[in-house]
């Protein structure tokens, strides 16, 4: 019996992930959340995992005193306690579901110690690509991409020893496809947050709206597929059906198709790229009807600031992620607007000239001064605004 770890368990995909894991038989061996106790305390009295990680040690030590009787779960809490989460247990493969840069130490260890993963968190190659695919190559540790777009370039991909023309990177839209400028700029947060397709997390739903997702995934597929800017395209894609394709020398295109469900990225990577029954639905193809637009840039800016990030290189899209984490935060709040979104992504990163990061606590120190310097920026656009 196959075993995994799942850092960041009681979110979107780390939930899922579970269901996932159960159906195929898989024993889930250890498990983390940042702040969510009582789920995570449901989740170790139905899967008693070997390891169970909350990110505050206090509310740890409370929940060692809640789960029931007989379990022998170890608790731990903190990044060591991550760490050992991702290594320390019996798990072939890591699933990282866990949002931010909060697990990068856990992800590096993970490889460093040859393991699978399965990885949904984009963050972690937009800030630390550099080292993170290094360290795979040295390792010989896998990374299976469950985002649902790498994970379809991914099977696109099989068999073709890695050559291709373009990547075509597809996106619904978001919410806001059909809106101006001028509408765009007097939307709130609730309404970004009516994803039209699939079902997220607060942060992830914004920054679809924005593109800002999107622009992080062109920067991720670029270091899993070793792609230069030039050969990611972004198309409009509101039926997110085709959840992405791959263009070759001969002008063929594979596309790889399905409903909008994650547990099937997430069943592909757990299963090891087999081909089994799953939780998923089949695709109902009569009447089907496709699109694919080209983004408007300009009413889409993050789009384009990422693409930027990408040309630059060095520590700019490490600036990018920082500042959005904290944009995006601000704008739930009602402190900011939605282009202010952009407004303080541009202003962080506009001065970042730092070469790649050597170092996964240089990455960590980069992000602190990074989010130093937006955190003014919002507090001053909050100033003007008298938030």
């Amino acid at each position: 019996m196959k075993s995994v770890a799942i850092l960041g368990s009681t979110g979107s995909v780390g939930t899922q992930a579970i269901e996932v894991a159960i159906n195929l038989g898989m024993r889930v061996s250890a498990i983390s959340a940042n702040e969510n106790l009582d789920l995570l305390e449901q989740q170790i009295n139905r899967l008693k995992p070997e390891i169970a990680c909350l990110a505050n040690s206090q509310k740890a030590k409370a929940l060692a005193q809640r789960i029931g009787p007989g379990i022998k779960t170890k608790i731990t809490s903190g990044q060591a306690g991550l760490v050992e989460a991702a290594i320390g247990s019996s798990a072939e493969i890591v699933l990282v579901a866990t949002s931010g840069t909060h697990a990068l130490e856990a992800l590096h260890a993970a490889i460093k110690a040859s393991k699978t993963i399965a990885l949904a968190n984009k963050e972690a190659l937009v800030s630390a690509g550099s080292i993170i695919i290094a360290e795979a190559k040295r390792s010989g540790s896998q990374i299976i991409p469950v985002d649902s777009e790498h994970s379809a370039i991914y099977q696109c991909l099989e068999g073709s020893n890695g050559e291709f023309e373009k990547i075509l990177l597809t996106c619904s839209g978001g919410p806001f496809k059909n809106l101006s400028k001028e509408e765009l700029a007097m939307v709130d947060s609730k309404q970004a947050l009516m994803h039209p397709t699939w079902s997220m997390g607060k942060k992830i739903t914004i920054d679809s709206s924005t593109l800002m997702n999107k622009g992080f995934e062109v920067i991720e597929a670029s270091w899993l597929f070793c792609a230069p800017p030039e050969k990611i395209q972004v198309l409009i894609h509101p039926q997110s059906i085709v959840h992405s394709a791959v263009e070759f020398a001969d002008g063929i295109a594979i596309a790889q198709m399905g409903v909008p469900d994650m547990r099937g990225p997430i069943q592909y990577a757990l299963a090891e790229k087999k081909r089994v029954k799953g939780l998923c639905g089949s695709l109902s193809w009569p009447g089907l009807q496709l699109t694919f637009d080209e983004p408007d840039l300009e009413r889409f800016p993050c789009l384009a600031l990422a693409y930027e990030a990408l040309v630059h290189g060095g520590s700019m899209a490490l600036a990018l992620t920082s500042a959005n984490d904290l944009a995006v935060d601000a704008f739930l709040e009602g402190r900011i607007g939605y282009y202010d979104i952009y407004d303080v992504n541009a202003q962080t990163c506009v001065k970042e000239q730092i070469a790649d990061p050597a170092s996964i606590a240089q990455v960590i120190e980069l992000e602190k001064s990074a989010k130093a310097r937006a955190k003014g920026i919002i507090d001053a656009i909050a100033s003007k605004r008298g938030r």
